[in-house]
């Protein structure tokens, strides 16, 4: 994946990130109640795949914030012009194997490449993946069988720069469809603003689908 090095010297967040590197537990995260009332229509009205669509905007979302595409190698960082998804596929003895998608296509597109993609990663079933096949990842999980107010994801040490997200079972909220959303970051690169601009971005993808 195409990528540029930062000029540590001219970063605004030197300082910052020098300090949360050091730590042993670098991460910060947040759950947030997204309404998903607009996508969830068109889902239901189109008979689409839940999980891969959601998938799709949240790539989306996620891409529209440069922090989510930074990562750190080498004690400095590089950003990615695009990064693509890796998320968990159910399998039928109830474990799960991981599936990388790209979601910089129209979803037309992106719909029946992600089926056959998922597919394909059933048949490998496999969860082993090298550090240097990650570095420009966003992990994505899901919790469909409940909805959850918090969520606690395991993470290596030493810690990794990868976005973490994650959403629960939807629910209904008077006329509004609700959903858990979660995020989990490292703060040497990203802040609360940074997340926050996330779950705008979300928002205008489920309001624009």
């Amino acid at each position: 994946m195409e990528y540029k090095s930062l000029d540590m010297e001219a970063y605004n967040r030197k300082s910052h990130f020098e300090y949360f590197s050091s730590l042993s537990y670098p991460y910060v995260g947040t759950t947030v109640n997204v309404e998903i009332t607009n996508a969830f229509e068109k889902i239901k009205e189109r008979r689409l795949p839940f999980f891969l669509t959601f998938c799709y905007l949240v790539s989306r979302a996620a891409n529209s914030v440069v922090q989510f595409r930074q990562r750190i190698m080498d004690g400095g960082i590089i950003e990615f012009k695009d990064c693509m998804t890796s998320h968990t596929v159910a399998l039928e003895d109830e474990t799960y194997c991981y599936c990388t998608l790209d979601s910089s296509m129209p979803f037309s597109d992106y719909l029946p490449y992600a089926v056959r993609a998922q597919e394909s990663a059933k048949m490998q079933m496999g969860i082993k993946e090298e550090k240097e096949e990650t570095l420009d990842k966003i992990f994505i999980t899901t919790l469909p069988w409940i909805s959850y107010t918090s969520l606690l994801q395991p993470v290596p040490m030493p810690a990794d720069s990868n976005p973490r997200i994650s959403w629960g079972g939807y629910f209904g909220q008077e006329e509004k469809v609700i959903m858990p959303v979660s995020v989990l970051c490292n703060h040497a690169l990203v802040d609360g603003r940074h997340m926050a601009r996330f779950y705008e971005s979300l928002n205008e993808q489920i309001l624009m689908f």
